[in-house]
C-alpha cells in the first residue's frame, strides 16, 4: 500500500476524538502523520493526548508542530508562568489534569514541548505550521518566530483574496507564492460556519473546532480525503471544553 501523508488538526485534549480519527482513517505504520499543534487545553485528557502521541511516534513517522496552547502550557509547566487568559481559554482543564501526574511524567511532557517544530516543509514543497507567518519572503525569513503559532493574518488574507486575481498580479500576496500548499490550524473553521477543512488560495485550514462542539479532522494531503471524529463535546458530555 502506498505511504500516505496525513495531517491532523487541533486536538485540544480530546483523546477520544484522536482515537476515532486514527481508527477511521485506518492509519497504518507506513503512513506519515503531521500534527498541526494545540494538543492541549479544552477537554480533560491533555496529558493523555501527549502520552498517546509519544507512543504513536514509536510506530509511525510523526511530525509534531508547536501550537500557541502548547507554548502556553509549556511556559506553565517549565517556568510556572501564571496566565489568567490561558486558564480561561482551556488552560484550567489542563492544570487540573496535570495535577494528577508525577514530576517525572511532567518532565517527559516538557521534553515533548521543547522538541516541537515551528514549521515543517516536505519534499513536495508543502508547508505545515500551526498559525501562519508574516514575512513576504517566507518562513525562513520570519523575524518573529511566535507568529508561527499566533498569526491569523495568513488565513484572513487567504479568505479575503479575490479568487480571480492572477498570481502574476502585483497585488497577489507574495506569501502564498513560495509553497505548493500550506496546511494550518489555529483559527477554527466554525468561525465561518464550517465544520470541515476549508481551502482558500493555497491554504488548507484543518482546525474544524474540536475544542468546541465540532469534530476533529485528519486529512490525506494528496487526495484531500478526510475523516472526522464525532462532535467532541458529545464524547465529553460532562465537560465544557472551550465553550
Amino acid at each position: 500500500m502506498k505511504k500516505r501523508t496525513l495531517v491532523v488538526g487541533d486536538i485540544h485534549g480530546g483523546l477520544k476524538a484522536l482515537h476515532q480519527v486514527i481508527e477511521r482513517a485506518k492509519v497504518l505504520k507506513e503512513d506519515r502523520l503531521i500534527f498541526l499543534g494545540d494538543y492541549v487545553d479544552g477537554w480533560s485528557e491533555s496529558p493523555q493526548v501527549i502520552d498517546y502521541l509519544l507512543e504513536l511516534s514509536t510506530k509511525n513517522d510523526c511530525v509534531f508542530i508547536k501550537g500557541n496552547h502548547d507554548d502556553l502550557c509549556y511556559q506553565w509547566l517549565k517556568f510556572d508562568k501564571d496566565n489568567p487568559q490561558w486558564l480561561f481559554h482551556g488552560g484550567g482543564a489542563t492544570v487540573e489534569a496535570y495535577s494528577k501526574l508525577t514530576n517525572s511524567q511532567k518532565e517527559k511532557h516538557i521534553q515533548f514541548f521543547e522538541a516541537l517544530k515551528n514549521y515543517y516543509l516536505d519534499d513536495d514543497n508543502n508547508l505545515y505550521l500551526h498559525a501562519g507567518f508574516t514575512n513576504q519572503h517566507g518562513v525562513t525569513h520570519e523575524y518573529f518566530p511566535e507568529m508561527f503559532y499566533w498569526d491569523r493574518s495568513l488565513w484572513e488574507t487567504a479568505l479575503s483574496l479575490n479568487p480571480k486575481l492572477s498570481q502574476d498580479d502585483i497585488r497577489y500576496p507574495k506569501r502564498f507564492l513560495h509553497y505548493h500548499e500550506i496546511f494550518i490550524g489555529h483559527t477554527p473553521t466554525i468561525r465561518i460556519g464550517e465544520t470541515i477543512p476549508v481551502n482558500a488560495a493555497n491554504v488548507w485550514n484543518l482546525d474544524t473546532g474540536a475544542a468546541y462542539k465540532s469534530p476533529l479532522t485528519i486529512m490525506d494531503v494528496t487526495t484531500k480525503q478526510f475523516w472526522q471524529s464525532d462532535n467532541v463535546n458529545e464524547l465529553y458530555p460532562d465537560e465544557p471544553g472551550r465553550n
